[in-house]
């Protein structure tokens, strides 16, 4: 196969064009190329044997098997060392151990933070160990040892089956709503004489089941006195302590150590419950008034004076007022 001048020349141009990063621009040349390209002395006639031609006659041998492999290895070792030059993050979750801290003591403490929250009538805190509903106050056999700092709006307590002894005359400060203490079943046995004085609305007052032996003053407004299974005496009561309670319906003082019926008793009572005392007589302006023939109680028809050592036969002038007799012993 022969190969013409201008062929080769034009193998060889193209051969540079593409071989060249940078096409247009050729580097000086500080020597000739001659010692490298002999034009004048090359062959055109030879002939080249291009079918037993070695391929690597032009170049060094590569085993590019080989070549892979070092690459392969090259990067890998490259990427372990970028790995390495990295700061070290552990996935794992430091685990805290914190030290349990004691538990607070439970505290019902006027002055500081106790258990019931800032609206109460002490600017305390409010309801967090009772049941607050509307304004009423459920503190019902919750191991309480004195009256709670209630809230402002409370109209309805209710301490029953605790441990109380003492009420104090701090313990319904500023709580002009209220209209029933309910503390049935406690254990008190000393009350403040104006623990109650401030209450102006209060209807309901139930003391039944402590260690009572005298009562304060009372509320005038009072509707319902409940104080069954204490120890009142009769000089533990104020003198025509009921006189001015114009809407007094009910009055419990059965199972007790009183001498006498209280005098002096609103005409508004219904119910008188005095069963189970020490009384031994009636006085005939117990219940009527001897200065007024006509007078008649008309309200009051439930009478209990069974339990005492009393013969009511004997007094008959006491009761002539009365739609009812009294339930009580006849001999």
């Amino acid at each position: 196969m022969r190969v013409s001048l201008a062929s080769l020349m034009a193998s060889v141009a193209l051969s540079l064009v593409f071989l060249d990063p940078c096409p247009g621009v050729a580097a000086p040349l500080e020597e000739s190329d001659d010692g490298h390209f002999d034009l004048e002395n090359y062959d055109l006639n030879s002939i080249t044997d291009w079918d037993n031609m070695e391929p690597n006659i032009y170049g060094d041998n590569y085993d590019y098997e080989d070549l892979d492999q070092e690459i392969e290895v090259e990067t890998v070792a490259a990427d372990i060392h970028h790995i390495g030059s990295q700061p070290r993050v552990n996935h794992h979750e430091e685990e805290v151990t914190l030290s349990p801290l004691p538990p607070s003591p439970v505290t019902l403490d006027f002055k500081g933070s106790g258990l019931f929250g800032p609206e109460t009538g002490l600017g305390m805190p409010t309801c967090l160990l009772c049941v607050c509903i509307g304004g009423s106050v459920y503190c019902d056999d919750t191991g309480l040892k004195q009256i709670p700092p209630l809230p402002k709006d409370t109209s309805h307590f209710y301490g029953r089956f605790n441990s109380i002894r003492h009420i104090k005359n701090t313990d319904f400060i500023n709580l002009s709503k209220l209209q029933t203490i309910d503390l049935t079943g406690n254990q008190i046995s000393e009350m403040d004489e104006d623990v109650f004085g401030s209450l102006q609305q209060l209807h309901d007052l139930l003391l039944a089941e402590n260690n009572l032996q005298a009562l304060p003053e009372l509320p005038v407004t009072l509707k319902q006195i409940d104080l069954r299974n204490n120890r009142l005496i009769s000089q533990g009561i104020h003198s025509e302590s009921f006189k001015d309670m114009s809407q007094l319906e009910f009055l419990y003082l059965s199972n007790n150590n009183l001498d006498y019926i209280p005098i002096l008793l609103p005409l508004s009572l219904r119910v008188l419950h005095l069963q189970g005392n020490n009384i031994q007589s009636l006085h005939e302006d117990t219940f009527c008034d001897s200065h007024d023939r006509y007078f008649i109680r008309r309200n009051l028809e439930d009478i209990r004076l069974d339990g005492n050592p009393l013969n009511i036969n004997l007094f008959p002038q006491a009761y002539v007022c009365l739609p009812r007799l009294p339930v009580g012993s006849h001999s």
